[in-house]
């Protein structure tokens, strides 16, 4: 299975679980940091956070482990932004689909005032990922920030 990665904007992308050679493809495409955002154990089979961190060190690229979960993903959102801001790019970030990076992303560009939420919306719309959901909460971020 080839690497399925979605670039987001400039400098990030965001990908489904990611395999070992998934993670040796990304090395080989440029990418310099790679930021997992499932958690351990979610579902059988799939890598953990040891093995993809051990590989990706092993060949010089910078891992970070950020689980996030619906509940929690409003509080890894400032941690997935710091990350973005303070990391060697470009990043590949990745969960199950691809959908709670585009989240975290979200949100964090939100409270940063980055983007406005249409243009978040319209962003991850565009890398094929429907955060309509989330238009509320992105919306809440961005006009308190107006305030």
């Amino acid at each position: 299975m080839a690497l399925d990665v979605h670039p987001l904007v400039d400098g990030l992308s965001v990908s489904p679980q990611v395999t070992e050679q998934d993670i040796r493809d990304a090395h080989a495409a440029g990418f310099r940091t790679i930021i997992n955002n499932r958690p351990d154990g979610e579902e059988p089979g799939q890598l953990s956070s040891a093995q993809a961190g051990a590989l990706a060190r092993e060949l010089g690229l910078t891992y970070i482990y950020q689980p996030a979960t619906g509940p929690t993903l409003e509080l890894v959102a400032p941690d997935f932004g710091a990350a973005l801001a303070t990391s060697p790019g470009p990043i590949l970030a990745h969960c199950r689909s691809g959908t709670r990076c585009t989240i975290l992303w979200a949100l964090a560009e939100a409270k940063a005032g980055a983007r406005d939420g249409a243009t978040i919306l319209r962003t991850a719309a565009d890398a094929g990922y429907d955060l309509s959901a989330y238009a509320g909460t992105i919306a809440r971020y961005t006009q308190s920030r107006a305030e």
